[in-house]
């Protein structure tokens, strides 16, 4: 990626079979070193990218360098929380290519998906050994509230 190219944020308009292989190997990448969140492999990936496109196809967002996918985000506006016993906002999943990380290509996702999830609360699951998003979430206000095996629960409450 050069300085020069631009980073476009846009819904995420059909799940082709060539869309859905490029997302889930960026799924897959970004799950190296830490198969235990996501590592039950790629048809595994398949069907959770599937079920996500059509849990929340309105909130799914890529991120494009060029005509490149360099990343997504699955935003629900409409998920029962048994958590918190209501419909609040989730984010399903969220990756960045290893390639495309640190150019702040995740903060460009995240923003969009916030101003979707306006006015909602939102939760979201993180692995608990994953210090590096755990802190990311915690810059946009999201804060630890529960734990559930080697996941843990963040919320953002509604400002």
């Amino acid at each position: 990626m050069t300085e020069r190219e631009e980073v476009k944020i846009e819904k995420l308009q059909k799940l082709d079979q060539s869309t859905l292989e490029r997302l889930v190997e960026i799924y897959m990448r970004g799950y190296e070193g830490m198969r235990e969140y996501g590592g039950e492999g790629e048809s595994y990936a398949k069907r959770y990218l599937r079920w996500c496109w059509g849990k929340a196809r309105d909130g799914f967002f890529v991120a494009k360098v060029g005509d490149e996918i360099a990343g997504f985000i699955v935003c629900d506006n409409d998920w029962y929380s048994k958590y918190e016993g209501r419909t609040v906002g989730a984010i399903h999943e969220f990756v960045v290519d290893k390639k495309f990380q640190g150019k702040g290509i995740g903060h460009k996702l995240m923003k969009k998906c916030l101003e979707y999830l306006s006015g909602k609360d939102i939760e979201l699951w993180v692995g608990e050994k994953n210090e590096r998003a755990k802190r990311f979430y915690e810059e946009y206000g999201f804060r630890e509230v529960g734990k559930h095996g080697i996941w843990v629960r963040m919320v953002r409450r509604k400002r």
